[in-house]
This record gives structure tokens, sequence and C-alpha cells, in this order.
């Protein structure tokens, strides 16, 4: 953080992407932008696999030792509007980004930009300017998540410095592997993003957890979606004939860096969550306790990341 401290609105834009639609998913985040920016917002963060989908209820028609020809007819339609980087589809979020006036952080998935074989679950930065500041690749996919997205690497353990302090995060359940969060801490994290797929009760437990030990502000960030938001022309489409109509009911807010709920958290329904940030309180919050600072103990314990970019290796 500068000497000069400073207040900052930010938006937790909590919505459902047209699913399995890149270029309408982007159109909608270009106009939830513009909304938050009209607010006063210069920080908008978005969901987890916002463009094109988080692919909630599918299988992949995968099971142990088989796969299905319909499975990989609905990998095709998923990877067809998933979103390269840099592409059209990134210049009209840094326009965005632009029009808005604002830091924007959007969730994509991310084809390879070797072989387009791999698909990585993706948090995207750009700046007002539009410009694309950076990414964060997800380190290790959950569950059923390891059937269609590769794994990150430390490359992409990103921090964008601000006007108004330094801003990085990790995406969903990263956020349980301590040696991940840590490494944040390290570079200085004083505006953690936590976008996310998990709609649980215990989540939010997850995110006050994070901004008490971190001491620094936490904006977590879930869709809502229904059912019914799925085109029914998708392979496998009848896999979701037993589920629930809301699939996931957000559960979005924002945390101050002592454990208080500024917003939120919002369930059961679409919405933008806003809080204005004083990151005097992010210096304040370290008197009694620094994890990576005068509370840590380097003599005993230390922490080796690899930043090297294996993907490109």
């Amino acid at each position: 953080m500068s000497d000069q401290l400073a207040t900052v609105k930010v938006a937790v834009v909590q919505a459902a992407p047209v699913l399995f639609n890149r270029e309408a998913t982007v159109d909608k985040v270009c106009q939830l932008a513009q909304d938050a920016a009209s607010q006063g917002a210069r920080l908008i963060l978005f969901p987890e696999a916002f463009v094109p989908a988080y692919p909630r209820g599918f299988s992949f028609g995968v099971t142990v030792g088989n796969r299905t020809f319909d499975g990989r007819r609905l990998w095709q339609r998923y990877w067809e509007n998933c979103v390269d980087v840099p592409s059209r589809a990134t210049e009209q979020l840094g326009g965005a980004a632009r029009a808005a006036k604002a830091y924007l952080a959007v969730g994509v998935i991310e084809r390879d930009e070797k072989n387009r074989g791999t698909l990585y679950c993706t948090l995207l930065y750009f700046g007002p300017d539009g410009r694309l500041l950076g990414k964060h690749r997800k380190l290790k996919p959950t569950a059923a998540e390891r059937l269609i997205w590769g794994e990150g690497d430390g490359s992409t353990l990103t921090i964008v410095d601000t006007e108004f302090g330094k801003v990085g995060g990790l995406i969903c359940w990263e956020n349980y592997m301590p040696l991940a969060r840590t490494a944040m801490y390290q570079k200085g994290v004083e505006i953690y993003l936590a976008p996310t797929a998990d709609a649980r009760d215990t989540w939010q437990s997850t995110l006050v957890h994070i901004a008490c030990e971190g001491r620094c502000y936490v904006l977590g960030c879930n869709q809502f979606a229904n059912k019914s938001m799925y085109p029914t022309d998708l392979p496998g489409y009848e896999e979701l004939a037993n589920v629930p109509e809301v699939m996931c009911r957000g559960g979005s807010a924002i945390i101050s860096p002592m454990g208080k709920v500024l917003a939120g958290p919002l369930f059961d329904e679409e919405g933008i969550l806003y809080a204005d940030l004083d990151l005097a309180e992010v210096v304040q919050a370290k008197f009694d306790f620094d994890a990576v600072g005068h509370y840590a103990r380097p003599d005993i314990f230390r922490l080796i990341v690899n930043e090297n970019n294996f993907t490109r290796e």
C-alpha cells in the first residue's frame, strides 16, 4: 500500500451467464459492469466460470473406465464457447472496463494458448484503461471439475497494483489451501477476490476466516442460476431432469479485514452488492496480527512457491 491511504467503492455481481453462449454472456458482463459503474464502483468482480458457464449438473458422460459420445459432444459445445486469451472476447471485456472506468475481474473458462486442447478455470483482470493486467488459472479443480479443466501453475498467482491497494485472490476451493492463501498474503494482497461456485452456508465461514487471517478485505462472488436457464438442446440435457430448479443460490458477500460482513450474503436472486472500503482498516487490522509479518515465525516455518510457467515449457 502507498502512504496515501484511499477509500474505494467495490461491486460484487451475483448473476448467471447466458449459459454456453460466450458472445451473449460477454454482452451481459458489459451491461452489468456499466450498471455497477453508474453507482460509483471502481472495482467490479464477477463469479467463477462466468464466461461461458459453470456446467453444474453434468457428468460429461464419464464413469470410471468409460466415456460416452454425448459427453464428447457436450465437451465440444462447451469448448466452442470458451475464451481465447487474447481474443475478441477479451477485447470486449477490456472495453467494458474502459467504459466503466473501473478495474474488472471476470471468471472465464480459458482455452490453452498453445494447442487449445485444455481448458482452464481462469480469473482475468482488466484495468480502467481496458488493458488485460493479468490472470490467475485455478491450481486445483475440485472433484468432477478435473474431468473438464486442467491445472494452473504458480506463474499466475497474480497481484494487481492499483491506486487504492493490491488486488488478487484465489478461485473457489483453492481458498481451502492454506499454502495458496499464504502465497497471496506474502504478495501483500489487500483486497482479496474469492469468486466461487460454492453456495453452502459454510462458505460464509471461509470468507470471514480469510478476512481475519489475511487482514484483508474479501469479496466473495457466486452465480445465481436456475435449471430453466440451460439450453434444452445440450447433449446430455436429460441429466438435469431430477435436479432442483434453483441450481446455485448465490451467497455473494463483502467482508472487512476484521471479519465484519459489509454486504450480503445475497441468496436466491441476482443482484449487485456494494461496499466502500477504507484501506486504512487493513493497516489497523495488522496491528495485532500479520500472518506473514510480525506474527510469523520464519525461523520455524517457510513457504517456497514455484512460480515457473510449466504450460509453456
